[in-house]
């Protein structure tokens, strides 16, 4: 039997994104909205990672993880809405946003091995893993393969489809999400391929559309929730039944009106999700 859905998210209108949210994702390294910047030595390369302070409620941690192209600057409308309550770590991935560039580009494994070297860094208790589009492959990855550091995960617009599983199938679905999307998204998105450079961002793409996602799906064994916008074209409503159901236990939740960046556009939902999925691990503490 599947497990009941969530509850449906409070009906705040998805989609909005201002130039206030645009001037907070860009702010770093400088301090902003309770947000700082710190680097640490990761397995010999050096770790960005934009944090807030630990809200001292014994909440167990929540680690964001982003998305092909991109880096923690569109998550941090989510680690906001967030940190009232848990302490938020939205580390850069090797080769993005502010971390140091490695000569090649990481497939999954491998950038799962480097987060929970990073989590071994921060010596981080068992965390709530949330990962967005491919940061949901990474994070998948991880909880298979490293379950002791996981303590809940939540895959947000997991990739890849297998009806979409090709550089072509995927490129053209964030085509149509351009559309759907806040434009004042646009200059993180140049910014971000700016960082990392256009050919890792195509390399990345290639290791995500040969990941068979799946085949993590089933190792999953923490508390797990998917998520994802009613008008997402890059995770549909196929795909995210498909991803819930291969996972033992998990659970799906759609936002109404987002689109595939759910995570930044509706960020107070995410959260309160985030929220309700920990809420009974924190019970039985």
């Amino acid at each position: 039997m599947r497990p009941s859905p969530l509850r449906r998210p409070r009906p705040t209108a998805p989609g909005r994104f201002g130039p206030a949210e645009l001037r907070l994702a860009l702010a770093a390294p400088r301090p902003a909205a309770g947000l700082t910047s710190e680097w640490r030595l990761v397995d010999g390369l050096r770790t960005h990672t934009r944090r807030g302070a630990d809200p001292g409620a014994g909440a167990p941690p929540v680690v964001l993880v982003h998305g092909l192209a991109v880096s923690h600057r569109y998550l941090t409308p989510l680690a906001v809405a967030l940190a009232d309550t848990h302490p938020v770590y939205v580390p850069d991935l090797p080769g993005f946003g502010l971390s140091e560039r490695p000569a090649t580009a990481y497939g999954v494994a491998r950038l799962a091995d480097h987060l929970a070297a990073w989590l071994a860094a921060y010596r981080l208790p068992p965390a709530c893993l949330l990962g967005h589009s491919f940061g949901a492959e990474v994070v998948a990855s991880l909880a298979a393969r490293h379950p002791e550091a996981v303590r809940a995960v939540v895959l947000v617009g997991p990739t890849s489809d297998p009806a979409a599983r090709s550089r072509r199938g995927q490129f053209g679905r964030f085509l149509v999400d351009t559309v759907r999307e806040a434009k004042l998204q646009a200059p993180i998105l140049l910014r971000d391929v700016r960082d990392a450079r256009p050919w890792r961002v195509y390399a990345t793409l290639t290791h995500s559309v040969r990941n068979t996602v799946e085949s993590d799906l089933v190792r999953i064994a923490a508390p797990t929730l998917v998520v994802t916008g009613s008008r997402d074209p890059v995770a549909p409503a196929g795909w995210r039944s498909q991803a819930a159901r291969l996972v033992p236990g998990a659970r799906d939740l759609v936002v109404p009106g987002a689109a595939h960046n759910v995570a930044t556009t509706a960020p107070e939902q995410v959260a309160d999700a985030v929220r309700f999925l920990l809420a009974p691990t924190l019970t039985n503490r």
